[in-house]
C-alpha cells in the first residue's frame, strides 16, 4: 500500500506542476513580457477560469500527505517552515493580485496590482524549484553534530541560507549554489510553458512573440538542465543508480528529452496546443525523473548516523492506507468530473471572457 499511496502522491504533485506551473509562466510573461493592456488582459483571460481549481491539487497532495505519510509531513512541515511560509504569503499576493486589479480603474493601481501578481509568480517558480532542489539534495536529519545526533531522527530545520551557499555543508540553507540552479530550471520551464498556455488558449498579439521567446528560452533551458545533472551527480554521486539498475524507468528521461527537444519546433507548430503538450512531457518527464531517481527515498538525510524517509518509515499503519482507499477513489472520481466540466466549459480561446473586469 505505501508503494500505490506513493505513486497517488507523485500524480497529484506532477498535476499541479503542470497546471498551476502554466499560471506561474503566465505570471512571469505579464510581469516581463507583456507591452501594451491589451496582451495583460490576454494573460489573465487565458487563465482567469482556471487558476483556483488548479490550486486544489496543491492541497489534495498536502492531505495525501498527511494521510499517508505523517512522519514526512510532521519532519518537512517543522523543516522548511520558512519557506513554506513565504510560499504561502506569494500565492496569497499571487491570487490578490488577479482579484483586485480589476477593482479600481487607476492606472497606479493597476500597475501596483500587476506588478505584485508578476512577482509572485516569478518567486513561486524559483521557491519551487529550491525547494525540490532541497529535497533532491537531502537535509541533516537529527540536526548531527560530530558524529551525535542532537534531535529525533526526523527533526531538522533550515535557515534560508548559509555563509558558505555550500549544498555540502553541514549546517545548510534553503538557498545555495545547487538549489539555485534548479530554481532556475523551474523558472525558465515555467515561463515557457506558460507561454505556451497562452499561445494555446488566446490570439492575442503577443503569441508570435511568445513563439520566438519559447525558442530562445529553449536553449537555455537545455544548457541548465545538462548543468543541473552535473551537479546533481555532483551533490549525491549515487543519485542516478536507480537508472542504471532498472532500464524501464528511462521512460521518465526520454519523455522530457522529447517535450524539450519538441519546443525547438515551437515555431513550425500548426496546431497552438502542440507546445503547451510538449512542455507539459518536459515537465512530466523531468519531475517523473527526479522521483525515479530517489525511490524508494522521500527525504534524504546528508548524515550516517539518522537514515533517510522512505515510503517504509515514514507510512502510517497498513490499515489506515487500506481503509483510505475507499475515500480516495469516491474524491478522485469527483475531482476529475468537476476538471472535465471544466475544460468543456472554457474550451477554445478565452479572448473575450475579461477576467477580473469591474
Amino acid at each position: 500500500m505505501e508503494t500505490f499511496w506513493f505513486i497517488v502522491l507523485v500524480i497529484m504533485l506532477a498535476t499541479y506542476i503542470i497546471l498551476d506551473g502554466y499560471d506561474f509562466g503566465a505570471g512571469i510573461i505579464h510581469l516581463l513580457f507583456a507591452k501594451n493592456e491589451e496582451e495583460r488582459k490576454a494573460i489573465t483571460n487565458a487563465i482567469g477560469p482556471f487558476w483556483d481549481a488548479n490550486e486544489v491539487w496543491l492541497i489534495a497532495a498536502g492531505g495525501v500527505l498527511f494521510f499517508a505519510f505523517p512522519t514526512l509531513y510532521a519532519s518537512s512541515f517543522s523543516g522548511f517552515y520558512l519557506p513554506l511560509m513565504l510560499v504561502l504569503w506569494l500565492l496569497i499576493f499571487r491570487a490578490v493580485g488577479l482579484e483586485l486589479r480589476g477593482q479600481v480603474h487607476n492606472r497606479l493601481w493597476e500597475k501596483l496590482w500587476d506588478k505584485a501578481f508578476g512577482m509572485a509568480s516569478l518567486l513561486l517558480a524559483l521557491f519551487f524549484g529550491a525547494a525540490l532542489g532541497n529535497v533532491v539534495r537531502g537535509v541533516n536529519l537529527g540536526m548531527v553534530e560530530n558524529g551525535i545526533s542532537t534531535q529525533e531522527p526526523h527533526y531538522f530545520f533550515l535557515a534560508l541560507w548559509n555563509p558558505t551557499f555550500d549544498p555540502l555543508a553541514q549546517h545548510q540553507g534553503i538557498i545555495d549554489w545547487f538549489t539555485i540552479v534548479l530554481g532556475l530550471v523551474s523558472v525558465v520551464s515555467l515561463t515557457i510553458h506558460g507561454a505556451n498556455w497562452i499561445i494555446f488558449k488566446t490570439n492575442s498579439t503577443i503569441n508570435s512573440r511568445l513563439r520566438m521567446i519559447i525558442y530562445r528560452l529553449n536553449f537555455v533551458l537545455l544548457i541548465l538542465v545538462l548543468i543541473s545533472a552535473g551537479l546533481w551527480h555532483y551533490v549525491k554521486p549515487i543519485a542516478f543508480t536507480n537508472l542504471q539498475e532498472h532500464y524501464w524507468l528511462w521512460i521518465f528521461p526520454i519523455i522530457g528529452s522529447a517535450g524539450l527537444l519538441g519546443q525547438f519546433k515551437i515555431r513550425k507548430f500548426r496546431n497552438d496546443g502542440t507546445g503547451f503538450l510538449c512542455s507539459s512531457l518536459f515537465i512530466f518527464g523531468s519531475f517523473g525523473t527526479t522521483v525515479a531517481s530517489m525511490f524508494p527515498n522521500l527525504l534524504p538525510s546528508t548524515n550516517t548516523v539518522n537514515p533517510s524517509l522512505t515510503i517504509h518509515n515514514a507510512a502510517a499503519h497498513e490499515y489506515g492506507l487500506s481503509v483510505g482507499l475507499y475515500w480516495f477513489i469516491a474524491a478522485a472520481l469527483l475531482v476529475v468530473l468537476y476538471f472535465i466540466i471544466q475544460f468543456r466549459v472554457f474550451r477554445g480561446k478565452l479572448d473575450q471572457v475579461g477576467y477580473g473586469e469591474h
